[in-house]
């Protein structure tokens, strides 16, 4: 996993809108940026869920919020109409972004072993630079979580 104190990677993959989207376009903005396994999950509608219902506090603060899955433009798209998300939802379909952030690895469940997302939320300043990650992240009050801290930044 990349560490706290460096710039986020490079990246250019396409939104929920199949807009491009990339990592220079949120340079001298604050930003989450938060890698979940797979749309319509459990923990991921929870986590989407608490940032949408969030959104408005976050763009009060300047704050960006991009969420970042496996998932292709299209699930994108309906996860994103199902759940009234406004902010953007990268498709990482090559898991490019999701390696480069370092999240993508093996996880466990009921005893079997597999390659995916591990949970994890990362804080960017406005220079493009880590100030605070959340490597194993619980989506239920995560928002809330995320919001004190870009709090205690300022």
């Amino acid at each position: 996993m990349i560490s706290e104190g460096e710039a986020i990677p490079k990246f250019e993959v396409k939104d929920s809108n199949g807009k491009k989207v990339k990592s220079t376009d949120f340079k001298g903005k604050k930003h989450v940026i938060y890698f979940y396994p797979k749309d319509f999950t459990p923990g991921c509608t929870t986590e989407a869920d608490e940032f949408s219902k969030d959104y408005k506090k976050f763009q009060n603060k300047g704050i960006e919020i991009i969420g970042v899955s496996p998932d292709d433009v299209e699930s994108h798209k309906k996860f994103c109409d199902k759940m009234g998300i406004k902010f953007p939802l990268l498709a990482d379909t090559d898991k490019e972004i999701s390696q480069k952030f370092g999240v993508w690895g093996k996880k466990k469940f009921m005893g079997r072993e597999y390659m995916g997302v591990n949970r994890s939320t990362f804080l960017v300043n406005e220079q493009g630079k880590i100030f605070k990650i959340f490597p194993k992240v619980k989506p239920a009050g995560h928002s809330k979580e995320v919001l004190e801290e870009f709090s205690k930044s300022n």
